[in-house]
């Protein structure tokens, strides 16, 4: 615990300077969470995911997965089927004290009509000159783990990702970063703890301008030149304890907290300088095979068009089922505004072998 604290207070000043030389932030599709079993408890993972998705949650957990290969694969939509999200990850060990994974991310929003040439030569409407694009990004992580032989129950984990962002063949651009993260057991305690962006993550857009100047012209609008987008450090950090009924139950209690270096955000405590969103997660099993799953986070605060604000939260669900090596997840979530946008259902696979 000592270390985690060390690592924080080591990590802060230059978060800080961070803020102040470079206050953006990118890449929010990969803060949506991965596999049924986060989401539905609310994406309280950092010091609990102990399969292949810890390559993205705590690369650290790859350490106990208890099968010699482990893949994953999830689906979901989200805004009435409109944007598409997946994963898919593979992990296996290099040897007794090291693991490693790799993970790939999609989230697009695929055959949006480009009507730039709707109108003909003549000015009459011609819907055969219609295509179609996709705007998606694109997210490859290689995770690294192995164990602290010198401090028992501490374990450590990297990730390097390579980020890819493209509008159809108007704009794209590539990204590289970099994730570090420690995982601590004492008897039924975890404690994990995760920084996502730690030297922050660049991406360098390119801009077709050649396909965009008439459209911007007509429009009176300025064209957008290429340009670099930061994405600033994150700190998750996460504490979870099992709780053990008889032969048959058990209870995992998990809860989590993102701080972010980005100025201020609607989230439970917000300064200019650091931004708290806390989560929790519960997960009820019987002899390790079913699985019930509730979660809650994201609190914000909304205001009312007389200017009065109320708070809400984000309440996740989900089920799970062991059946030998073999798994399914499900889960019950939203990723928008609660009050406008409808839940979504996040189904994801596990196998072993």
């Amino acid at each position: 615990m000592k270390l985690f604290c060390s690592l924080l207070f080591l990590l802060t000043p230059c978060l800080l300077y961070s803020q102040a030389t470079a206050p953006k932030y990118s890449n929010e599709f990969l803060s949506i969470g991965i596999g049924a079993r986060g989401l539905g408890m609310a994406k309280a993972q950092t010091a609990i995911a102990s399969d292949v998705t810890a390559g993205y949650w705590n690369p650290a957990g790859l350490l106990d997965i208890p099968t010699r290969y482990e893949v994953s694969l999830m689906h979901a939509e989200y805004f009435a089927g409109i944007a598409k999200y997946d994963y898919a990850g593979f992990a296996t060990p290099i040897d007794s004290v090291s693991h490693l994974a790799v993970s790939a991310i999609r989230f697009g929003v695929d055959d949006i009509p480009d009507t730039r040439f709707l109108f003909d030569a003549s000015g009459a409407i011609n819907y055969n000159n219609i295509t179609f694009f996709s705007a998606a990004d694109y997210a490859f992580l290689v995770s690294y783990a192995r164990k602290i032989r010198k401090l028992p129950g501490l374990k450590a984990g990297a990730n390097v990702k390579i980020i890819h962002r493209n509008v159809g063949s108007f704009a794209n651009a590539w990204g590289f970063g970099f994730d570090a993260g420690l995982l601590y057991k004492h008897r039924n305690w975890r404690f994990g703890l995760m920084a996502r962006d730690v030297t922050s993550t660049f991406n360098a857009w390119s801009i077709n301008t050649s396909l965009l100047q008439t459209v911007y012209n007509q429009t009176n609008n300025r064209l957008t030149a290429n340009s670099i987008e930061i994405t600033l450090p994150k700190l998750s950090a996460g504490v979870a304890r099992t709780f053990r009924f008889r032969e048959s139950f058990s209870l995992l209690a998990a809860a989590d907290a993102d701080f972010t270096f980005d100025g201020r955000r609607n989230v439970l405590i917000r300064s200019e300088a650091v931004s708290v969103d806390p989560r929790i997660g519960l997960e009820a099993g019987y002899r390790n095979v079913a699985f019930l799953r509730l979660g809650a986070g994201e609190v914000q605060r909304i205001k009312n068009f007389d200017s009065s604000t109320y708070t809400v939260f984000q309440p996740n669900f989900g089920l799970g089922f062991r059946l030998g090596k073999f798994g399914i997840d499900y889960a019950l979530t939203d990723i928008g505004d609660r009050s406008q946008s409808p839940y979504s259902h996040v189904f994801s696979l596990k196998a072993g072998f």
